[in-house]
């Protein structure tokens, strides 16, 4: 089982078991692990599962991400690995699978996580146990019988935005990752052109068919249809969006 432990000065201030999702580090209150401390960016970094090992990667901070004190893009994480944010330390720890004598034997991959007390299963998850838990039988086999219900996913919507205003190395973009960074760094999927862009200026994120957008620094200023923005907000069909020199419109594909 692998988790983070979050620690200033010593001490842990928080525990978190990992899945293998991507887990998000950051100042603003829509990060999974908030750090609320000025020297930490908006959204800073990521520990999620790649393949077959758990990976951090930099989402272009300001003042940078270092794993045992060298500063990385994206580096793999090994047990006891401690990963410095700002100020804070974020130590990770994999304790492998574990098993009793009776189990049969697991297939390697990340643990699934223990409801432990300082583990709480968030509102998301609990939905989707519920929702595959009463899954329809489908038409000519209403008791289901012989086999799994078969489940036909809704349309996946892809949110398009596209560049009205300011110097951009695209003219379109096709929203389909689950984070789209907006800014200068070389790490940002948009990447804003001139001396005086900011490095990062803002992170659209994608949950499910819903797409939110947030500043990613205090000094940058954010706008929708004219009206300033703080912390986070979803876009809907038509947005218009104003950050730093970029002035784009969100949409939906069809």
């Amino acid at each position: 089982m692998a988790k983070l432990y979050l620690k200033f000065e010593q001490a842990v201030l928080k525990e978190i078991t990992l899945t293998q999702g991507a887990l998000t580090i950051g100042r603003l209150p829509d990060n999974s692990l908030q750090i609320d401390n000025l020297a930490v960016s908006g959204h800073h970094a990521k520990v999620y599962w790649d393949q077959d090992h758990y990976a951090v990667e930099d989402l272009g901070s300001l003042n940078g991400t270092y794993v045992n004190s060298q500063r990385i893009g994206k580096a793999a994480l090994k047990d006891g690995d401690q990963v410095l944010i700002g100020k804070h330390l974020v130590q990770f720890k994999d304790e492998g699978l574990k098993t009793g004598p009776s189990q049969p034997a697991q297939k390697a991959g990340p643990a699934t996580p223990v409801l432990e007390s300082t583990v709480v299963l968030d509102t998301k998850q609990a939905q989707e146990m519920i929702a595959a838990k009463n899954v329809p039988a489908p038409a000519g086999n209403p008791l289901g019988i012989g086999k799994a219900a078969a489940v036909v996913p809704a349309k996946e919507r892809i949110g398009i935005l596209s560049i009205l205003q300011g110097r951009t190395d695209q003219r379109q973009y096709v929203l389909t990752g689950k984070m789209t960074m907006i800014g200068k760094s070389d790490m940002a999927s948009i990447r804003l052109k001139g001396f005086f862009a900011p490095k990062t200026a803002a992170l659209i994120s994608k949950r499910e068919t819903k797409y939110f957008i947030s500043s990613s620094e205090k000094k940058v200023t954010l706008k929708i249809n004219g009206e300033e923005v703080t912390g986070q907000r979803e876009l809907n069909e038509g947005d218009m969006i104003e950050v730093a020199s970029l002035k784009a419109a969100f949409s939906y594909q069809d």
